[in-house]
């Protein structure tokens, strides 16, 4: 028998949402409606586009390894320092180095809620250390006070979502700086930040960028989401200098791809376009919340660009069944809160669809 590794064995694949060309094969179908992997309706930025295309004329030349401008680009446009910056393939690739630097085995620990993103939990999996979830509250957000207390001496890393996916619940300024102060100086706290820009406009929103001078809290962000680069696969983030210099070490060479770093560039500077983004989110998020309402379903209170709601029966033959009628959603069945479905706010025709699809799957149900 090969040694693979018993907590290696132990651990189940990610599970992403459908491909629209599977479900195509599968059910022969020719118009799909993709709301699964809060992916951003109006495509990438056409700065970014424009950008690509330029860089792509030089894809036989390795990138930058530093991605120096990349990263003097982010530090430029969220005004911290340089060495502050993280970037990485993808932010699942910065969780996964966080585990790499701070936890060595079953002697360490790290806290997550339940549900939140699973890669948290593969961090922790991958370097076989201790993997504690503490469930959300009642409306669910993030149980900030019952994290803090199962805060134990083996603890390392303590995630918060911020929005949570799947929930889009929001953690509170307030609260948060509760939270930091119980929590012992030497536990890394990182803030996940994937769907930042859809919650920046509430006046009590913590961000990372406000607590990076404690010297123990990263903030994660993606170009994924509201900049529309799901396909190039970039992260970043802001950590104190030395985790940064930390990362640099652990990280694979060459770990985000030339362009990569120059769509993000481009991106970053194209403010009108997370202007429309935003504005086009909040309209779906209405509309996705009386569509969920008049069919008897709960919707929770979203701050990111999707959103999830309390069908009242199981999830899993409602998004079949939706499934059959082109329409990709996220079954709340892999999500851990098998009652609920999760549906990104697409476009205004994708919305009109999805709610006719809702309507009729909900009257036979």
């Amino acid at each position: 028998m090969l040694p693979i590794r018993s907590n290696i064995k132990a651990m189940r694949p990610y599970s992403p949402g459908k491909p629209v060309e599977e479900v195509q094969r599968e059910l022969g179908l020719t118009e799909i409606v993709k709301l699964a992997s809060n992916e951003n309706p109006l495509g990438p930025s056409p700065m970014a586009i424009k950008a690509v295309q330029e860089a792509a004329l030089g894809m036989n030349v390795y990138p930058d390894a530093s991605a120096f401008k990349l990263k003097q680009a982010i530090a430029a446009k969220f005004n911290v320092q340089a060495d502050q910056v993280l970037v990485g393939n993808g932010s699942d690739e910065l969780i996964h180095l966080l585990g790499l630097i701070f936890l060595n085995g079953p002697e360490d620990e790290i806290i997550v809620g339940d549900p939140s993103f699973v890669r948290y939990d593969a961090s922790a999996q991958i370097a076989a250390a201790k993997l504690t979830k503490i469930p959300l509250d009642a409306t669910l957000t993030h149980d900030l006070a019952a994290m803090a207390d199962a805060v134990t001496p083996a603890t390392r890393m303590i995630w918060v979502a911020n929005p949570n996916n799947p929930t889009g619940t929001l953690v509170r300024r307030a609260e948060f700086e509760r939270f930091l102060a119980r929590v012992p100086e030497d536990i890394v706290i990182v803030l996940d930040e994937a769907y930042a820009e859809f919650a920046a406009t509430e006046a009590d929103y913590p961000s990372s960028l406000d607590y990076l001078d404690t010297g123990r809290v990263v903030g994660l962000r993606t170009f994924s989401k509201a900049y529309g680069l799901a396909g190039l696969r970039v992260g970043y983030g802001f950590a104190p200098a030395v985790i940064v210099d930390a990362i640099d070490r652990a990280r694979e060479p060459f770990n985000v791809n030339a362009l990569a770093q120059a769509g993000a560039i481009a991106a970053l500077q194209d403010d009108d376009f997370i202007r429309r983004t935003i504005a086009m989110n909040a309209k779906g998020r209405d509309r996705l919340w009386d569509a969920f309402l008049s069919v008897g379903a709960k919707p929770v209170e979203t701050y990111a660009n999707f959103i999830c709601a309390d069908m009242g029966v199981p999830a899993e033959p409602l998004f079949e069944a939706l499934l059959r009628e082109g329409i990709i959603v996220r079954s709340g069945h892999v999500l851990g809160l098998p009652t609920y479905l999760r549906v990104s706010i697409g476009n205004s025709a994708e919305i009109d669809k999805f709610i006719v699809a809702l309507t009729g799957v909900c009257a036979q149900v």
